[in-house]
């Protein structure tokens, strides 16, 4: 495995976000550009670097890394996810419960999210290679490659991964817990 190259000395953690519901949505290309859209504009007010990403159909992992002594990870997920229901609102209509209406929810997302604090590079490399190889292990495709939607060709041009990485024979037994 190579070694990861890190530019920022803030610190980073995992997460995963989930759908309203488990619905399948995120991978519509709707949700995909405003995801990409509100990451930017939360990005320019509140700086993190996102070192890997994934997106499922009903959820997302993903490693950000933020600036040294920054921690406020909730403001910038609460603004993303805001800024998504808000442009996709009128896409995915549900019938949602009085909670959610009262707090004028967006069928879109589930309230909360999970979050790891990553703790050294081998903890870093162990989530990255989680992400990359999620749509392989859901049984969406063979090779993490041929999934158009994650960091992984990213580190397959940055030489991090080999391009068959995910897919050959010595990933099959490959466990991630």
């Amino acid at each position: 495995m190579s070694s990861y190259r890190r530019a920022f000395t803030g610190t980073s953690y995992f997460f995963t976000v989930v759908t309203h519901d488990r619905g399948p949505i995120l991978c519509d290309e709707p949700v995909r550009q405003a995801l990409r859209s509100a990451i930017k504009r939360v990005r320019l007010r509140l700086p993190f670097q996102t070192d890997a990403m994934v997106l499922m159909p009903n959820h997302l992992h993903c490693i950000w890394t933020l600036p040294d002594g920054d921690t406020n990870f909730s403001t910038r997920w609460s603004q993303i996810k805001h800024d998504v229901s808000y442009m996709c609102r009128d896409l995915y209509p549900a019938s949602l419960s009085r909670s959610r209406q009262r707090q004028r929810e967006a069928p879109i997302w589930q309230r909360r999210f999970w979050e790891h604090q990553l703790h050294d590079e081998h903890d870093m490399e162990r989530h990255i290679d989680y992400i990359h190889f999620n749509p392989v292990k859901h049984g969406l495709i063979q090779a993490a490659s041929a999934w158009t939607y994650s960091t992984f060709a990213r580190y397959v041009r940055e030489g991090i991964y080999a391009p068959d990485w995910g897919g050959n024979p010595e990933c099959e037994d490959m466990r991630f817990e």
